[in-house]
């Protein structure tokens, strides 16, 4: 039963571990704990410390911010995600030569492209000064976006022949990911 670091069976059919066998620590770390007040280096302790007040930005202010950092169009990241979708499709023309599998990669595609495209029609058709009407506009707009891109998911077997499942779905996921580039374009105007 006893045995170097093993498990073994006993006469019970259970399984006992020997912790015997394990080897002994050779570093022992001792912890010591400070009970004194936590002082900052200026001298004050973290309830002392208070947040600088808050100042509203000007109007000039308000427009140079803006102008610094543009909003990024959902337009512009549409059509980024249905160029990466069109080059996806081209590029597994390319490597496989086999037009299912383009067409699964451009499926693929117009699965993730044309939800994005339902839900910036949807939020920038008119926009709300209510933040909650806003915020229920973005909720039912996205959930849109992910009915449709299920619906096409579950029609795409009927409506791809010789459709390819790595290739749709490297398609979605590429066009998905473009969004971040799309981001790194903001500085040019629409």
């Amino acid at each position: 039963m006893h045995s170097a670091g093993r498990v073994v069976e006993s006469r019970t059919g259970f399984h006992v571990y020997n912790p015997e066998a394990l080897p002994k620590p050779t570093v022992t770390l001792t912890v010591k704990t400070n009970t004194g007040p936590v002082v900052h280096h200026n001298g004050q302790t973290p309830d002392e410390v208070e947040d600088p007040p808050f100042k509203p930005l000007t109007r000039e202010e308000a427009q140079a911010l803006r102008a610094k950092h543009p909003p990024v169009s959902p337009w512009r990241v549409v059509g980024s995600q249905a160029l990466a979708g069109v080059l996806c499709a081209v590029l597994t023309w390319a490597v496989t030569q086999r037009a299912g599998t383009s067409w699964s990669a451009l499926y693929g595609a117009a699965a993730t492209v044309l939800p994005s495209a339902l839900l910036a029609r949807g939020m920038t058709r008119r926009t709300s000064p209510n933040p909650g009407a806003a915020v229920f506009g973005f909720m039912f707009w996205e959930m849109v976006k992910i009915a449709v891109a299920v619906a096409m998911l579950a029609a795409a077997p009927r409506v791809v022949p010789d459709l390819s499942w790595p290739a749709l779905l490297v398609a979605m996921i590429v066009c998905v990911k473009v969004n971040w580039l799309a981001m790194l374009w903001q500085r040019r105007p629409v």
